[in-house]
Order: structure tokens, then C-alpha cells, then sequence
């Protein structure tokens, strides 16, 4: 049975953190928005990952009074160094007058801040988006709800704020031949709030403090990833250790899980009535955790955007595309910085190594350059606010 159509101004495709930040950053405003999700609300309550969002994502979220206080760990400090060769840096909080450089956290907890600040009439889930239709004056939206019934939305705008489709041709993809292993493993001394970012010659690794433990994120080529997975923890525990050369001991871990790491970039960002924010336009690679935190600045700007320059009609041309050019800056950098460190530093290639070691030694005798790179790694390319 097919319902009448429903209208709205915005429809938000997807209540992850993204599009949830998106819906909070319109409330209050002229447009009528739904979020629409095809799972069930609270689908996320289960879900065990980790997140680690920056200081200034911190500040977008407590503007939208979405941040929960507790419910993160807070990182005051990063160590940067590279297995086998020389060179590292240290970054501080301290130095930027902030009383952390990111805080991570799972995402359930986000979540959870997210979804309870949303009204109930804002949201639509067990439903699946099975066909859009492009008309002049709105996106005509077909959904499938779990109990088989379809209905329809007419929305002014539609925002694409989840996921990337395997067969989309307007995604250009690298494959970077890496996995990433995750798990969370307990340290012999406490973490201090201390994170450490480590290059080694097969990809990049990352403990980051979460409660009394670690999260980790441990990049390998595919076969190395199945064989971490199938060691037991004393023989896993040691891999680790050999990885970070003595200056992390590690006494437990949890269970471990892996998942491919590829560079997925939608070209553009804005169609007539559609529009791409998050890891629906872009997937970036976990090194220096840039991914998530720029997904949520796609949904802040999209959201100043909106109020601000758009009259009742929230898909206008012009709106969407002078979007996409405000978000060049920021996107294009993110990427560039992701990509390039994890070409320059997953090749063993001696003349990279000393180049490496250079960079790190760099950073850590210019602090002008130290600075520069911790407030992309905080503020993004726009250095928001």
C-alpha cells in the first residue's frame, strides 16, 4: 500500500552522527526537515567503534548543546614517531591554550547525545529510500518501510548523509592495499591521555586513550591483517609490541575486527535537489582520524549555508553550488594530507625513510610548522572557528 505524498523542505538521508548534526544544526529554523534511516531507532545502541573528533568538533557539538562531557576520553598530547629510523614529534594541547587536542569516544555515545536533542516528528526510520525522482521543483523520494508498505516524500532538497554505494560511478576510488585492525588493548601504565601515532613500514598505527584502555587502529597489507586476527593474544600483544619498539607495553586486548582502507571521492558534491555530505561524499583513509571530523564540518557549513543564504526553496542551484565551493578548501586538503602521509610514510624505500625522519625532526625544532599542522589536525584547512 502506497501512503500520500508527504512534503517537506530537506530531507536528510541517513541518522548517523552526520546527518543527526545536520537535522540539529537546521531545528529552529524555516525549513521543514526529516531525517529519514532505514534501521530502527536506537539500531546504534550496539555498536562497539570508537571515534576520535577533534577540539573543534567539540565546539560545533557544544554549540548544538549535542556534547556529552563524560563521555569521552580526553587526548592531551600525541606522540609521532616512525619505526626503524629516526625523528618524532610531540604535540601538545598545552601549546594552543585548549584543554585537549580531540576526545574519543564510541559512537553509540555520540549517538545517543545526537538522537535525544531531535524531535520525534523530524524522523522517519525502518524506512529505505528505493528511488528518487528529480523533478524542477522537487525530488520525489520512494521509501520502503519494514513492514512492506511504501511511501511517498516530495522535499525540496534531498542530503545524501550515509554511505557510498560499491557501484556509483560518480566515486573515484584508490585502494590503498591496507586493512585496518581495530580492537582495544589495556597498557601495563596508564595512558596519561597520551596518544601515539606510529609509521611503520607496512601502514600507519594508532593507539588513542578510550576510558582505561586503548583504541586501536592498526594498518597492515590484507594477508597481515588475517594473520593478526587469527594469533592469540600473547602472540598479538607481542606484534604490537615489536610495532611500537618498547615504548608501549600492553597486558590484555579485545576482540579485534578488520576492514579494508581506500580512498572513496565523490567529484560532485551537488546535483539539482541533491546534495552529498560525510562519508556519502567522501571516505578517507584513518590516518590522523581526518574522516569523521570533516564529514561533521560538511553538515555545519551545508546547515550555515541553508540559513543563511537560502530563501524558502532549500534546493536552489546556486545555494548547492556555491556549497560545493566553499567546501573545496577544506575537503581538497583533507584528503591531500591524509593521502599524502600515508604514501610517504607506508614505503620503506631508504631515501623516504631519511626524508621521513627529516619531517619529523622538523616538526618537532620549527613550531610554526608544528602548529600549522596541529591545527588542520583540529580546526581543518578553515582553522573553524
Amino acid at each position: 500500500m502506497t501512503e500520500p505524498l508527504d512534503a517537506v523542505d530537506i530531507a536528510i538521508v541517513g541518522a548517523g552522527p552526520v546527518g543527526m548534526t545536520l537535522a540539529l544544526a537546521l531545528a529552529g529554523g524555516p525549513f521543514r526537515v526529516l531525517l529519514i534511516d532505514s534501521r530502527q531507532r536506537g539500531a546504534w545502541a550496539s555498536d562497539p567503534r570508537a571515534l576520535a573528533l577533534s577540539y573543534g568538533t567539540r565546539q560545533l557539538l557544544e554549540s548544538l548543546g549535542a556534547w556529552n562531557v563524560n563521555a569521552g576520553t580526553a587526548i592531551e598530547t600525541i606522540h609521532v614517531s616512525q619505526r626503524g629510523g629516526f625523528g618524532r614529534t610531540f604535540i601538545d594541547a598545552a601549546d594552543y591554550g585548549i584543554p585537549a587536542l580531540g576526545y574519543v569516544l564510541r559512537y553509540r555515545d555520540l549517538a545517543a547525545s545526537l538522537d535525544a536533542s531531535i524531535e520525534a516528528s523530524q524522523r522517519l526510520n525502518d524506512h529505505e529510500v528505493i528511488a528518487i525522482r528529480l523533478g524542477s521543483e522537487a525530488a520525489e523520494i520512494t521509501l520502503k518501510g519494514g513492514g512492506g508498505d511504501t511511501r511517498r516524500i516530495s522535499a525540496r532538497l534531498v542530503v545524501h548523509a550515509e554511505g557510498i554505494p560499491a557501484n556509483d560511478a560518480g566515486i573515484r576510488v584508490f585502494d590503498y592495499c591496507q586493512h585496518a585492525v581495530v580492537a582495544e588493548v589495556r597498557p601495563r601504565a596508564a595512558h596519561a591521555r597520551q596518544a601515539w601515532e606510529r609509521f611503520t613500514p607496512d601502514g600507519p598505527l594508532a593507539l588513542l586513550p578510550l576510558g582505561q584502555d586503548y583504541a586501536l587502529v592498526f594498518c597492515v597489507p590484507p594477508a597481515q591483517a588475517s594473520r593478526l586476527l587469527q594469533l592469540d593474544e600473547e602472540h598479538f600483544l607481542a606484534a604490537l609490541r615489536t610495532s611500537f619498539g618498547g615504548r608501549v607495553d600492553f597486558v590484555s586486548s579485545g576482540p579485534r575486527a578488520s576492514f579494508p582502507l581506500a580512498l572513496r571521492v565523490r567529484q560532485q558534491l551537488s546535483t539539482p535537489r541533491q546534495v552529498w555530505i560525510g562519508n556519502a561524499a567522501q571516505s578517507l583513509h584513518p590516518v590522523s582520524g581526518q574522516g569523521f571530523n570533516l564529514g561533521l564540518r560538511d553538515a555545519w557549513e551545508l546547515a550555515e549555508m541553508l540559513r543563511t543564504r537560502a530563501s524558502r526553496d532549500a534546493g536552489q542551484r546556486a545555494i548547492l553550488a556555491a556549497y560545493a565551493r566553499r567546501r573545496r578548501i577544506d575537503r581538497s586538503g583533507s584528503m591531500a594530507f591524509t593521502d599524502g602521509l600515508v604514501r610517504v610514510f607506508s614505503n620503506d624505500l631508504a631515501p623516504l625513510r631519511a626524508a621521513r625522519g627529516l619531517s619529523l625532526l622538523a616538526l618537532d625544532l620549527l613550531p610554526p610548522l608544528r602548529h600549522f599542522v596541529a591545527r588542520r589536525m583540529i580546526w581543518g584547512a578553515r582553522a573553524w572557528p
